[in-house]
């Protein structure tokens, strides 16, 4: 049986809007991940998004500048082979997501659901976001799990986070026009400097909620960082018909 998350896991993931478990997925199955996102790679398999696509602070202009064609994500990772497909509704997430969420978790192939790539040389940054800013759903109560294949620190471009950030309410003028944190904002600027580093060894899982503010920097390692990247609501959420939310069908999770 799966392990599942003690009373003051709970608490520390109401209070913080995240909690780490490590090594949730066993060393033999995080290799064998890995070595399938890097074969998708290598000849890329999309689709995929490239760090050309999404602007960030340095990424390549276009695809056509030196390194536009440098893949960020690897889109469709359910539907990408058996394995992704075990790994994001297994019982061993299950136990800790229906815990978590408060009911029968359920996987959205409308978000995430990606092998997120950050290479050497030409990834770019992402500035303090929540991941809820594009979805839409009854109720904001959604989780992120964050899938390490390798390790994960802030020199090769790590998440991080701004515990219990997910129960603010911010005034619209705090964002910039894509619902990023603008810098220049001197309150955005006291509550940036409580980031936590979430540091991560392959096989480690990072639930987050899907208002908790995080961030990541570039890649200033050798090697690329993999993770895998799944959402998940309970059943007692949907998502608004008509929406990217609602786009393709949620799949259960095994508990």
């Amino acid at each position: 049986m799966a392990s599942s998350p003690t009373e003051r896991e709970l608490t520390e993931f109401d209070q913080n809007g995240y909690l780490i478990v490590r090594g949730l997925f066993d060393r033999r199955v995080v290799s064998d991940a890995r070595a399938a996102a890097q074969s998708m790679l290598d000849p890329l398999l999309g689709p995929a998004e490239f760090e050309a696509d999404v602007g960030y602070p340095g990424a390549p202009l276009s695809r056509l500048a030196q390194g536009g064609l440098t893949p960020r994500r690897l889109l469709h990772a359910y539907s990408r082979c058996e394995l992704f497909r075990d790994m994001a509704t297994s019982a061993a997430m299950g136990h800790w997501l229906r815990a978590l969420l408060g009911g029968s978790p359920l996987l959205s192939q409308s978000h995430h659901n990606c092998v997120m790539t950050k290479s050497p040389g030409y990834s770019s940054s992402t500035d303090w976001h929540q991941d809820i800013r594009y979805w839409s759903f009854e109720r904001a109560d959604l989780i992120s799990a964050w899938i390490a294949l390798g390790t994960e620190r802030a020199t090769n471009g790590g998440l991080r986070v701004l515990p219990g950030s997910h129960t603010l309410e911010l005034s619209d003028d705090r964002y910039d026009a894509a619902r990023f944190l603008r810098g220049d904002v001197e309150a955005n600027a006291v509550l940036i400097a409580g980031a936590v580093d979430v540091d991560l060894e392959a096989g480690d899982v990072l639930f987050f909620h899907c208002r908790l503010f995080h961030a990541a920097g570039r890649n200033a390692a050798e090697a690329t960082k993999l993770s895998m990247v799944f959402s998940y609501y309970d059943d007692t959420n949907r998502p608004v018909r008509g929406t990217r939310s609602a786009q393709y069908p949620a799949l259960a999770v095994r508990v």
